[in-house]
């Protein structure tokens, strides 16, 4: 064998042991995670006390919980999206952020008929959610849901207050709803339901079957806007 061949095989193997000992090229990122990370911040937790539904309870006050969105905030404050049923007769409604910062609330404006209500806290400058479209969504697409499912479980076995999320798709086109494939869990309600590619906000999350739980649905964000028309300190933001 000749040095210069010697030579370039000793070149190749060199080559092939640098690209072996460099770690591999990163995968692109989860968009369902980026678009998560970029709502996240908005999402928030009601607490309150609502009138017993239990008869044997009559007078008596429950712990109730639910979700929603930050759509308007600035100096004066903050304002949050979510659905009518889940405030309906609170009293000591208190709000917890994404900083795990606890403060009081109270409801701005709400409508029974169409199951929405406006809250507002006195906390300024906070993340706002971008509130998208439901329109176009053709059954399948992917969405996900975040929220606070059974918030007093996870404290009881002491595992923190963190917000939840879940992928699904949308399963249908329904008469002033979306119905998905994946079930909206108690605590959940009022969270937002959104596009797993860019985050923004495309309905509500609401559960409306008692004897079947594992079909979830979304009251449209255009309802919502509707809704919220002349309601806000400062425009929602929105993604074309």
């Amino acid at each position: 064998m000749t040095t210069n061949r010697l030579l370039t095989i000793l070149t190749c193997c060199a080559f092939a042991l640098a690209a072996c000992s460099r770690p591999p090229p990163k995968p692109p990122g989860d968009p369902f995670v980026a678009a998560f990370a970029r709502l996240r911040p908005s999402v928030v937790l009601f607490t309150m006390r609502v009138p017993s539904d239990d008869p044997k309870k009559k007078g008596r006050f429950d712990d109730a919980y639910g979700s929603g969105i930050i759509v308007a905030s600035g100096a004066h404050g903050s304002q949050i999206l979510t659905v009518e049923h889940v405030i309906d007769g609170a009293s000591h409604l208190h709000v917890t952020l994404d900083d795990k910062r606890t403060v009081p609330a109270h409801v701005v404006a709400a409508d029974t008929r169409s199951d929405l209500a406006l809250v507002a806290i006195v906390t300024p400058n906070r993340p706002v959610a971008n509130l998208g479209t439901s329109e176009n969504l053709a059954p399948g697409t992917a969405i996900g849901v975040a929220g606070y499912p059974i918030p007093d479980a996870f404290e009881d076995e002491k595992l923190g207050t963190e917000t939840s999320v879940f992928s699904g798709r949308v399963s249908s086109h329904r008469n002033d709803a979306l119905e998905l494939d994946l079930p909206v869990i108690p605590g959940e309600s009022g969270g937002p339901v959104f596009d797993a590619r860019s985050g923004a906000v495309v309905a509500l999350a609401e559960s409306r079957f008692d004897d079947e739980k594992a079909i979830g649905f979304g009251i449209p964000i255009e309802d919502a806007e509707r809704f919220l028309h002349d309601k806000l300190h400062t425009v929602a933001k929105r993604t074309p």
